[in-house]
């Protein structure tokens, strides 16, 4: 599967490791150009381009980007495309937005507002890096971590669910894009270690 990612950061790049390491073709991008990409190409094995380059290029699409910048976020070349959000909303980098202070909306759906043709789905925002890197085991590997995702699409959380098995976790479905507020930051479940049970406790689903 070709994968993009629009963030070169700790997540995007993470993913994009994981993505190599399981077969995936990847291409990744950032907002200071592909010039600025060669070394971090050459350590993953991926592909580097701007951000339009990897909304084109990929199947499916991680936004990694700081939530202030979601807007920036190529619109045309997503459409019809399923889009993983793994943003959290920090007010000290992305300042103060009023939807969300006011629990109006969630991170996901502003994002899903930008790009009102792309399947979003949630996920990938609820775990640190390392453990991203460090956590993934088998299937039916006893205590396995599971993530949470949200999304209006299911076939699309089905894609992502096959993708987030691959790279070594469990996942819990916990409903429509809105449901994506039980695991923003500072929830119970946020960077917490959790099993499918475990997580569908915390949840209440």
């Amino acid at each position: 599967m070709k994968i993009g990612i629009i963030g070169a950061g700790f997540i995007g790049r993470a993913v994009a490791e994981l993505a190599v390491r399981h077969g995936h073709q990847v291409m990744i991008s950032n907002s200071r150009g592909p010039d600025t990409l060669l070394s971090l190409a050459a350590a993953i094995g991926c592909e580097i381009g701007t951000a339009e380059d990897s909304a084109a290029f990929g199947e499916v699409v991680l936004i990694a980007v700081p939530l202030k910048n979601y807007r920036a976020v190529p619109v045309a070349a997503l459409a019809g495309k399923i889009v993983l959000d793994a943003n959290n909303y920090y007010p000290e980098r992305d300042g103060q937005m009023v939807e969300l202070d006011t629990h109006q909306t969630t991170t996901s759906e502003l994002l899903a507002r930008h790009l009102p043709e792309s399947k979003i789905v949630k996920t990938f925002n609820s775990i640190r890096v390392k453990e991203l890197e460090v956590d993934g085991q088998l299937a039916g590997t006893p205590h396995r971590r599971a993530l949470p995702i949200a999304g209006d699409d299911t076939e699309a959380k089905q894609r992502v669910t096959k993708l987030l098995d691959e790279f070594g976790f469990d996942t819990l479905d916990a409903g429509p894009l809105a449901q994506g507020r039980l695991f923003e930051r500072g929830t119970v479940p946020y960077c917490v270690r959790y099993t499918l049970p475990e997580l569908k406790q915390a949840l209440a689903i």
